[in-house]
């Protein structure tokens, strides 16, 4: 299972650990995903998604109809 959030599509990104000495090591940022069970009123059940704690902030305000429509699904 990768490391994407199922709603947003936000992913690993890359960068470098830098220390006081300047010395640069590889290093990913990964996506605060958590798992989460939400209510699909139009199917009438529930469905368990893996999301980024962005995206169920973004889920309490919009919907979760609002935010299929807007991501296209």
């Amino acid at each position: 299972m990768s490391k994407q959030c199922e709603l947003t599509g936000k992913k690993v990104m890359y960068g470098n650990n830098v220390s006081h000495a300047n010395n640069k090591t590889r290093r990913r940022f990964e996506p605060n995903l958590q798992k989460k069970r939400i209510w699909n009123p139009e199917e009438g059940k529930f469905v368990t998604m893996r999301i980024s704690t962005r995206a169920l902030r973004t889920l309490d305000k919009k919907g979760y109809s609002a935010m299929m429509k807007e991501m296209g699904k």
